[in-house]
């Protein structure tokens, strides 16, 4: 019975302990919790539209092209703007050549018999470099010249015919001048006997129809003679004008033959022989070249941008060892190949002691006399601005501002300003790769 009695008890004691819980809950469900406040609620959504405007502040700033770019002052260069002299200039590697090449052409066709001189061998004029034989040229040659002799033998049996015959009109004529001398005395003599009754008239007649006769028949044969004598005259200079046409042809083609021996066109040296011992040479063929070496030129190439301005006869100079060797433009080549054109300078005075073929100075090529100009030294900032605009540092020099500027003339170390700069200002000539397009440079 007192099992049963304290079981029931125990049944009670839970459903006191399940009250008592849901009361406290209900106390702390019925406290009031504080209010958020507008910035806690929205707090993620403003910094959000924070980020999002200075982003958008920062692509304006950046598409306007205002921006600014920090950068340490030992990455640039500074430069003062000057009033100087300006040289107006231009400088460029040339190389030494000979003052002329000379090309060896083979006159006749051949081939290679012997090789006398050899590549930089100084020759004079007129030495022999190689030989040549050619057998078909030597036939011909030797035809023509027995042609030649024929020809010749033949006119001088024409010219004595012609002298014969000649010889004969002149003894013709002068017999019968003999005659003619004879009859007209004798009709004189006739004329006396008549009138002294000695003759008869038809006696003197007949002598006077004789010496008439005789009379006119001595002026033709003196008029043939003379004849004969122009067309013999004439006859004998065409013969002679083709003698001597025969002669010509005939020395030409033994001149070729000396054509088959190559000789040095001047003094110079041997630079270059493209022949072999039995090789083939065609007519007017290029074997080689002679430089003429007792005077040198110095060949170099400028850009395109001086071509208007660079003329025979300008001053030029290269500089070796200090001292300054004078030079003056020879030959401008109008051409423009790859942006550049070619040019030859002459030595005007003393050479340089080590002047070589091949070797390479530097040149200067003066445009003009120098000018007071605004200049300021050259730098990397005309390839990348195209000499429109430059970098001015303010007075404080703690800053630099892009200046829209004009470059006029240049020379390879100075750059005439035109407009946009001052004597006195100072610019950043270098680094520019590296400022994109910041409107303005922070030095540090």
């Amino acid at each position: 019975m007192n099992n049963q009695s304290s079981k029931p008890g125990t049944r009670n004691s839970e459903p006191e302990t399940r009250n008592s819980f849901h009361e406290s809950r209900d106390s702390v469900m019925d406290k009031r919790l504080p209010r958020k406040t507008f910035l806690q609620k929205y707090k993620f959504h403003l910094l959000g539209g924070v980020l999002f405007a200075a982003f958008m502040i920062y692509v304006l700033v950046s598409v306007s092209g205002g921006r600014k770019l920090r950068i340490d002052n030992e990455k640039i260069v500074i430069a003062d703007v000057q009033e100087a002299h300006f040289l107006d200039y231009v400088d460029a590697e040339g190389i030494v050549q000979p003052i002329l090449t000379v090309k060896l052409n083979s006159l006749e066709s051949g081939t290679v018999k012997e090789i006398v001189a050899e590549e930089g061998s100084m020759l004079r004029k007129d030495d022999v470099i190689l030989t040549l034989q050619n057998p078909e040229l030597e036939r011909i040659i030797e035809e023509q010249q027995d042609e030649w002799e024929k020809q010749r033998i033949l006119y001088q049996e024409k010219k004595v015919e012609m002298e014969q015959k000649t010889i004969l009109l002149k003894q013709q004529s002068l017999q019968a001048r003999y005659e003619l001398s004879r009859l007209e005395k004798d009709f004189v003599l006739g004329e006396e006997e008549f009138n002294m009754g000695v003759k008869s008239k038809a006696q003197l007649d007949v002598q006077r129809e004789e010496y008439d006769y005789k009379t006119k028949s001595t002026s033709l044969q003196l008029e043939g003679l003379k004849q004969d004598s122009a067309a013999t005259r004439l006859r004998r200079e065409l013969m002679d004008n083709d003698l001597e046409r025969a002669r010509k042809t005939t020395s030409h083609a033994r001149g070729r033959m000396d054509n088959l021996v190559v000789r040095a066109p001047i003094d110079g040296q041997l630079s270059f022989l493209n022949v072999t011992l039995g090789q083939r040479v065609g007519q007017l063929e290029s074997i080689g070249e002679i430089k003429v070496m007792d005077n040198f030129k110095i060949h170099t190439q400028l850009s395109e941008y001086y071509i208007d301005r660079v003329t025979v006869g300008l001053p030029a100079s290269v500089t070796y060892q200090g001292k300054k060797f004078p030079l003056r433009v020879s030959k401008v080549v109008p051409e423009v190949k790859d942006r550049q054109f070619q040019v030859d300078m002459v030595f005007t005075g003393e050479q340089p002691d080590n002047v070589r073929i091949g070797k390479s100075f530097r040149v200067q090529v003066e445009l003009g006399q120098p000018e007071t100009a605004v200049v300021i030294p050259r730098g990397d900032f005309f390839q990348t601005t195209g000499g429109q605009w430059i970098y001015k540092l303010s007075k404080s020099g703690d800053k630099a501002v892009k200046t829209p500027i004009t470059v006029g003339r240049q020379n390879p170390v100075q750059y005439e300003i035109v407009s946009g700069l001052q004597p006195g200002d100072r610019v950043v000539t270098t680094g520019y790769a590296n400022f994109g397009e910041a409107e303005e440079l922070v030095i540090k």
